[in-house]
C-alpha cells in the first residue's frame, strides 16, 4: 500500500539546506524610525510665543504705567503691613472653617434629623449666598443687634464687637466652613464601612472611632482641596476691602490714590498675591506627598529629585563623550 503523501529526500532539494543556513547567519536589518513631524505643533508655539511677546511689549511700552514705581512700593513698609494682615486674616479664617467643617460633616452624616438638618440648612444658606454680601451684612449687624449680650459673661455695644477684623473673620470664616463641610464629608464618606464596624465590634466608641480610626484615612482625600481652599482664600480675602479692613488690597489702593499710581499699586498688589500663594503651594505639595505614602507604593520624584536626575543623566553623558 503506498502512502498518500511521497516524501521527498532531503538531497532532492539542494537549495533548502543552503536557503537555512544562510538565513541564519545574516542579522536583521535595523529598523529606521523616521519621526513624525508634527507641523501644527511648531506653528502653534510659534502663534502663543508670538502672542505672549506682543502682551509683553504693550504692558513695556505703556507711556501712562511708571514702572520704577513698582520697584519702588514693592517692599514699602505700609505694603508689608498689608501682606501680613491678609496672611493672618486667611489663616484664622481657614482654622475656622476647617474646625467647623469637620463639625458641620459630622453633623451632617448624624442619624439625629435634627442635627443633620441644621447642618444641611447652615451649608445651603452660606455657599448660597456671594462672601461679598456676607461680609456687608457682619460689618452692618448694628443694625439688627444693637447690643451683644452674653449674660454674665460679656456685655457691650455691638458696633465695638463687629470691628472691621471681626467682621472679616467672622465673613471669610463661617463661608469657609460650608465648603469644608462638603469636603470633610467626602472624605469621611470614601473610608470603607467595614473599617468603622471593625472599630465597634473591638469596643471603640463613635467618638474614638473618628478620632482614631476614620479621620486619619480621610485625611488622603481631604488635605488636596484643602490646599486649594487656603490658596483660595487668600486671594478671597481681598474683598474684605468693603469692611475697611487694611489689607493687602486696601494698603496698596491707598497709596495708589495718594501717588496717583494706581496701576503701578495693583501690580504690586499681584506680586505679592503671588508669591503668597507660590509658597503655600510648594507646602501642599509636601503635604499631598506625605499623606499619599499609604495609597501609592512608590511615590512619584519631587520637583528637586527631578532635576538632580537630569543633572546627573548629562554629567554621565558628557563622561561618554569624553
Amino acid at each position: 500500500m503506498t502512502d498518500k503523501f511521497d516524501k521527498v529526500p532531503d538531497d532532492a532539494n539542494p537549495s533548502a539546506g543552503t536557503v537555512s543556513q544562510t538565513s541564519g547567519d545574516i542579522p536583521p536589518e535595523a529598523i529606521k524610525a523616521i519621526p513624525v513631524r508634527h507641523y501644527g505643533r511648531w506653528i502653534s508655539a510659534v502663534v502663543v510665543l508670538a502672542l505672549l511677546a506682543l502682551l509683553i511689549n504693550a504692558f513695556a511700552t505703556a507711556k501712562k504705567i511708571q514702572w520704577n514705581a513698582v520697584g519702588e512700593y514693592v517692599f514699602d513698609s505700609t505694603v508689608l503691613a498689608g501682606a501680613g494682615r491678609t496672611l493672618l486674616i486667611s489663616v484664622l479664617a481657614m482654622i475656622m472653617g476647617v474646625v467647623l467643617g469637620v463639625l458641620l460633616a459630622v453633623m451632617r452624616m448624624s442619624k439625629n434629623p435634627v442635627t443633620s438638618s441644621v447642618a444641611w440648612l447652615y451649608i445651603w444658606i452660606f455657599r448660597g449666598t456671594p462672601v461679598y454680601v456676607q461680609l456687608l451684612i457682619w460689618f452692618n449687624l448694628a443694625l439688627v443687634f444693637e447690643t451683644l449680650n452674653l449674660g454674665p459673661i460679656y456685655k457691650d455695644e455691638m458696633v465695638q464687637v463687629m470691628t472691621p477684623f471681626m467682621a472679616a473673620l467672622l465673613g471669610l470664616g463661617l463661608n469657609e466652613a460650608a465648603y469644608m463641610a462638603e469636603i470633610c464629608r467626602a472624605g469621611l464618606m470614601a473610608v470603607d464601612e467595614g473599617q468603622t464596624e471593625a472599630a465597634h465590634a473591638l469596643g471603640m466608641s463613635h467618638g474614638k472611632t473618628l478620632r482614631r480610626i476614620v479621620i486619619p484615612q480621610a485625611m488622603r482625600v481631604i488635605v488636596p482641596p484643602t490646599g486649594n481652599e487656603f490658596i483660595n482664600m487668600l486671594k478671597t480675602s481681598s474683598l474684605v476691602y468693603v469692611v475697611t479692613y487694611n489689607e493687602l488690597l486696601r494698603a496698596t489702593s491707598t497709596i495708589g490714590s495718594t501717588s496717583y499710581a494706581v496701576m503701578e499699586m495693583l501690580f504690586v498688589a499681584s506680586i505679592w498675591y503671588l508669591v503668597m500663594t507660590s509658597v503655600f503651594s510648594v507646602f501642599q505639595y509636601y503635604l499631598e506627598r506625605r499623606y499619599a505614602r499609604g495609597s501609592t507604593r512608590s511615590l512619584p520624584p519631587t520637583p528637586w529629585q527631578k532635576v538632580k536626575a537630569n543633572l546627573m543623566s548629562f554629567s554621565r553623558e558628557r563622561g561618554a563623550t569624553a
